[in-house]
């Protein structure tokens, strides 16, 4: 099997680890042909803009697979409907929709204030998230894609434990040998951020006060502390890199000795992006073996 990723330069390339990355650039449509010659499993984003702005052109780009001979199509669900995400379950590809929940890669959004100040601004510390290292969603999208016995089946990733911001920056000062300071944000500082950042006006809303992790709680909110998630129609919970083993017939109880990646121990890992000026591509969030998964149907 050979994983080609897509870049916006027209050139191909190798990157350091040596893959080729063909050119193509998704809010083109036009421009993928070439890239998708030979393709039989495609996985999509549902972003192409600045601040996450959705992609508008999964039709046309699941028009062009369709031509190549792409027979498998996975998409990440982003918490709402995205036109990418209503075009593949509208197609007529053995379609599978992964749904992470908080990527790991988040917390990188925190190195800066922690290398100049050893601080981390946030509302809501004590909400709970099952955050997922992206090397685990895309186990699952590997199997999904090169497997059958996935179309039209959507699968829930999460990490091995739920955590509150606090836990998150306590793990991290662990990891560097110096405390972190956590200063909570309220309702109001944090939108002056969002938008000082660029928010557009209607994204930059803060989390429904219903949703489990808010300071007002939930319904659910007791759930949601035990798992870290809320499960919405999923076909499956897999955590981890146990959800490759999952997605196999009778593998439901994960692999043994192959654990999912979790937080403390990735910032154990990457520390270094932590406390210098290295390069986000050194990303602070990479592997270990914590002990075997556990994959809830």
């Amino acid at each position: 099997m050979v994983v080609s990723p897509l870049g916006r330069s027209r050139k191909r390339r190798h990157d350091r680890a040596g893959v080729e990355v063909v050119g193509g650039d998704l809010t083109d449509p036009a421009s993928l042909a070439p890239a998708l010659r030979g393709v039989s499993g495609l996985h999509l984003i549902t972003f192409g803009g600045a601040l996450f702005a959705p992609l508008e052109t999964g039709e046309a780009i699941l028009a062009l697979a369709k031509e190549a001979g792409v027979r498998r199509v996975t998409v990440p669900h982003g918490g709402g409907d995205t036109p990418v995400e209503s075009a593949g379950r509208a197609s007529d590809f053995a379609w599978t929709v992964v749904m992470p929940v908080e990527f790991m890669a988040n917390a990188l959004e925190w190195a800066p204030g922690i290398r100049s100040e050893g601080v981390v601004r946030e509302p809501y510390v004590d909400r709970l998230s099952a955050m997922v290292h992206e090397a685990d969603i895309g186990a699952v999208a590997a199997v999904a894609l090169t497997e059958d016995g996935h179309g039209g089946r959507e699968y829930l990733v999460t990490g091995p434990e739920a955590l509150t911001v606090r836990d998150r920056t306590a793990a991290i000062g662990a990891a560097r040998g110096a405390d972190v300071e956590l200063v909570e944000l309220t309702e109001e500082q944090a939108l002056e951020n969002w938008r000082g950042q660029g928010m557009p006006e209607g994204r930059d809303r803060v989390p429904d006060r219903r949703l489990p992790g808010h300071p007002a709680g939930g319904p659910d909110r007791l759930r949601h502390g035990r798992e870290g998630h809320r499960q919405v129609g999923a076909d499956l919970r897999a955590v981890g890199r146990g959800a490759r083993a999952a997605l196999r017939p009778g593998g439901l109880t994960g692999s043994p000795g192959v654990g999912p990646r979790s937080f403390p121990g990735a910032v154990r890992r990457r520390r270094v992006v932590l406390e210098t000026d290295a390069p986000e591509s050194a990303a602070m969030l990479t592997t270990r073996r914590p002990p075997p998964p556990t994959v809830e149907p």
